[in-house]
């Protein structure tokens, strides 16, 4: 047009087609992702989930009664129902005994205690999923402090734990007890409504007659 190469008009109303040859490096969103992963999100709807904490150290699981932390309870035990809420898009979560109402925290000794309210920053966990399957919570207040118990089933002092060593790991299982939330009883066994047999009329044919 107007004898003005086309190809030099692209080239001066978009520069970045002269570098079109270059290849340029896809974005790294690591670093928004662990930035994003550290705050708490306001705006998505919280997920909670169900389920047993089994350690693989004491072969009980996690149980909350009150402030005291312990695993040994039995599967199915009532105060083993953990009712365990996201935090932010990522796996940081605060874990709710579902029949005590506390929080599982750490305090800054690290030691596990229950509370009444979860939101503090001690209270959150981010879940580690290892090489060997098992589930390690790591504090998201004290980096490096984990969840660990002893044989018997005690709390171990956080600032002693490693990522590496059994008494963090434990195994996400579902609970086998009654329902854990209201409206989610069995429906009711469907029974046919039974009406008694009603005898109907022989009907009587009408005879004919030829005039």
């Amino acid at each position: 047009m107007y004898g003005i190469n086309q190809k030099k008009i692209m080239y001066f109303i978009f520069p970045f087609y002269i570098k079109k040859g270059e290849n340029h490096p896809s974005p790294n969103f690591n670093q928004y992702v662990r930035t994003q992963g550290a705050v708490t999100d306001q705006l998505s709807r919280r997920q909670v989930r169900v389920y047993q904490l089994y350690s693989r150290t004491s072969g009980k699981h996690v149980q909350i009664q009150g402030k005291r932390v312990t695993a040994t309870a039995e599967d199915g035990n009532m105060y083993a129902r953990l009712f365990v809420e996201t935090d932010t898009f990522g796996s940081r979560v605060r874990i709710r005994g579902a029949e005590s109402g506390r929080y599982l925290c750490m305090n800054r000794k690290g030691k596990l205690v229950g509370k009444p309210n979860g939101r503090s920053r001690d209270c959150i966990f981010t879940e580690i999923v290892l090489e060997n399957n098992y589930t390690a919570f790591q504090n998201a207040k004290y980096e490096g402090w984990y969840v660990a118990f002893t044989r018997k089933g005690r709390p171990i002092k956080a600032s002693r734990t490693r990522e590496n060593q059994r008494e963090v790991h434990f195994i996400k299982r579902l609970h086998t007890g009654p329902p854990p939330f209201p409206n989610t009883d069995q429906s009711k066994h469907f029974e046919f409504i039974r009406f008694p047999a009603i005898r109907r009329a022989k009907r009587n044919r009408k005879s004919h007659t030829s005039s």
